[in-house]
């Protein structure tokens, strides 16, 4: 029980701020924005987090709709929603299950989220489900490396960061993720600073698949 309850602790009340620290870097600023272009009218962001996309939509986005599992997070975005020049929803907690109707987005957002969900393939029917006909998922992960020796190395941590951070995977192959319910107008692969374990990006485009 006392583990438990540690565990409990730490995914609740600390990681959401470790991560609101870390997510609110200048190094992810210009990544945010160009993830974030050509999204207009009613949004909905998979893993809204502390709010760090806000500042970040392109003019043409008239609503966001914000799915946020943590408390924590949506407590510590308060700030940065009642600044937002657009209205801002909380509209539910479980990327399986999104609480809204069919067709009924413009565009989805996830910005270093798809890492994380833990059941992914039910969170992408549901993603395509309720975007319109002609509607975009506009995303940015870490994800696998194009380098073997890199993936090997993170298919040995993923354990270790998994229950530091809270269920984030080191090794899912996000296009081929992605690749199996929408299908890719564009992606770019980069690099960011920092460890290569955790620096192997994309960055995309996609449409439903019909």
């Amino acid at each position: 029980m006392g583990e438990d309850f540690g565990v409990g602790l730490y995914n609740d009340r600390i990681l959401p701020r470790c991560m609101a620290w870390a997510m609110g870097r200048s190094i992810f600023q210009e990544h945010r924005a160009r993830c974030l272009e050509g999204l207009s009218g009613r949004v909905l962001e998979i893993g809204f987090g502390a709010g760090h996309n806000l500042a970040f939509y392109p003019e043409g986005v008239d609503e966001v709709l914000a799915l946020e599992p943590s408390s924590l997070a949506r407590s510590l975005s308060k700030p940065l929603v009642t600044t937002a020049r657009m209205p801002v929803s909380f509209v539910g907690l479980d990327g399986a299950q999104i609480p809204l109707d069919t067709h009924s987005v413009d565009g989805i957002a996830s910005t270093w989220t798809l890492c994380t969900i833990p059941r992914i393939e039910e969170a992408l029917d549901e993603m395509r489900r309720v975007l319109k006909p002609g509607g975009t998922l506009h995303f940015i992960e870490h994800g696998r490396s194009e380098s073997a020796g890199v993936a090997r190395w993170q298919n040995r941590l993923n354990p270790l960061q998994r229950t530091l951070a809270g269920g984030c995977n080191l090794n899912r192959a996000i296009d081929q993720l992605v690749e199996s319910r929408f299908t890719m107008e564009r992606l770019e692969r980069f690099e960011l600073r920092g460890p290569r374990v955790l620096t192997s990006t994309y960055l995309g485009v996609a449409r439903p698949r019909k």
